[in-house]
């Protein structure tokens, strides 16, 4: 009897211990990649307005074509740890390079669109016709990085399975001094400009995707892995990430449309919730961060037939993510004061972001069970009820944030509706945990 709660505690130390292993470098990661287009917003924008303009039209682009993609890191890792749990490095290698493989053949294909539309995508985002040829060139140039941006992604999503955080950290890093130094160099030292931006950031991309590939290659040679491309391979990772692009583009779609009601509501509300969803997003860091340990951990004891642990390391995971969400939340109370003054000096958008900005503190704790069952699911592989639990949440949020305008209440209700949207997904993910089918055991799902 007095045995029992000992091993509890144990086992929450030893989930602990994990949690705080990969997810701390992972945040660090997250962290580094946003300051990449800080970075080139800092250099370019003191070329010039129309500069700046076009390399917001750019970059907003890009960073759309790697929130679509980032199911190559997601699934990689799950079906990485998977084959990690069962003792099967050769495998779990193997399958890390078919999502690289991937990643490849999916680069080469934006590229292939890309450069001759650039003009049209460009004039489709309404640029001006002072910013669109700086954001023409410099799409132009920042395509032919998103094979090495791709690879990245799929790259750290085998080293996440692999239980390796570090690395990407530290890469992260790297890229990050690099793409500084040859922005730096490459616009004022070449004088060449908002091209030289785009240079550089491709550079630092393909200095990042061959670091990564050097460590892939080296474990592959280690264990024994196949490193030529397999058909076969190829085509379940497509398969394995449709269903979290599906999740992913719904999830784009609910940003979207916040945006697009928050521009209905007025000037001071468009920029009040500009600033509000930046922090949002930040605060997202923290907690993605716990469910990328998720997705390791959880595939890793699937894996290795243990459903008994990878309950307890999600009912850890979860005692996670409320913590961090209280924390998150008291943060925003009290720095309210300090945060609104480095975005705006008006008072009008400050009085429209005070009241939404405590509706944001209050729904973190619920931000951090939706992230951390988020990244439980998607380590035991269940894409597929992801896809449809989204896509019931889209369905809520949507007539709810466009009756905004209609009923009243400005930002602040638009804000409700967000918190809405995330009891959405918090309920769908709850009763799936809870209902246990996903925990399906074994290298493979």
């Amino acid at each position: 009897m007095t045995q029992a709660p000992v091993r509890s505690r144990t086992g929450r130390r030893q989930h602990d211990r994990e949690i705080v292993a990969l997810a701390v470098p992972a945040f660090g990661a997250l962290v580094a990649e946003p300051l990449f287009l800080l970075a080139d917003t800092a250099i370019v924008g003191h070329l010039g307005t129309a500069q700046l303009a076009g390399l917001g039209v750019a970059s907003a682009l890009l960073m759309t074509a790697v929130s679509v993609f980032v199911f190559l890191a997601y699934a990689t890792t799950a079906a990485v740890a998977r084959r990690v749990g069962a003792g099967d490095l050769p495998a779990a290698i193997r399958q890390g390079m078919d999502g690289i493989w991937l990643a490849l053949l999916l680069g080469a294909a934006v590229v292939a669109v890309a450069l001759p539309t650039a003009p049209h995508i460009v004039d489709l985002f309404g640029a001006s016709d002072a910013a669109a040829p700086y954001a023409i060139t410099y799409l132009r140039i920042s395509v032919l990085g998103i094979p090495a941006m791709l690879v990245v992604l799929a790259a750290t999503g085998v080293l996440r399975g692999l239980q390796d955080t570090r690395t990407p950290l530290y890469v992260a890093i790297a890229g990050f001094v690099a793409n500084g130094a040859l922005n730096a160099g490459l616009v004022y030292g070449a004088d060449l400009g908002i091209a030289g931006s785009a240079w550089g950031t491709v550079i630092a991309q393909c200095g990042m995707a061959a670091v990564y590939l050097v460590v892939v290659l080296r474990g592959a040679r280690k264990h024994g892995a196949s490193l030529r491309p397999d058909a076969a391979g190829i085509r379940a990772s497509a398969q394995a990430g449709v269903p979290l692009l599906v999740r992913t583009l719904s999830l784009r779609a609910i940003l979207m449309i916040a945006t697009a009601v928050a521009a209905r509501l007025g000037d001071a509300d468009i920029a009040a919730h500009q600033i509000i969803l930046s922090l949002w997003s930040l605060l997202a860091f923290a907690l993605d961060a716990i469910a990328i340990a998720g997705q390791a951990i959880i595939g890793r004891y699937l894996g290795a037939g243990d459903a008994q642990g990878a309950r307890d390391a999600c009912r850890r995971m979860v005692e996670w993510g409320i913590a961090v969400g209280v924390v998150l939340g008291i943060l925003v109370v009290v720095a309210r004061p300090v945060f609104l003054p480095l975005f705006t000096s008006d008072p009008a958008v400050k009085d429209v972001a005070l009241p939404a900005l405590i509706i944001v503190a209050l729904s973190q704790p619920i931000s951090g069970i939706v992230f951390v069952l988020d990244g439980v699911l998607m380590g035991a592989g269940d894409g597929p009820y992801l896809a449809w639990a989204m896509l019931i949440t889209l369905a809520v949020f949507t007539p709810a944030a466009l009756l905004v305008p209609v009923l009243g209440g400005g930002l602040t209700a638009l804000w409700a509706t967000m918190t809405l949207m995330m009891t959405v997904r918090m309920l769908t993910l709850w009763l799936r945990t809870r209902s246990g089918r996903w925990m399906v055991t074994g290298a493979t799902r």
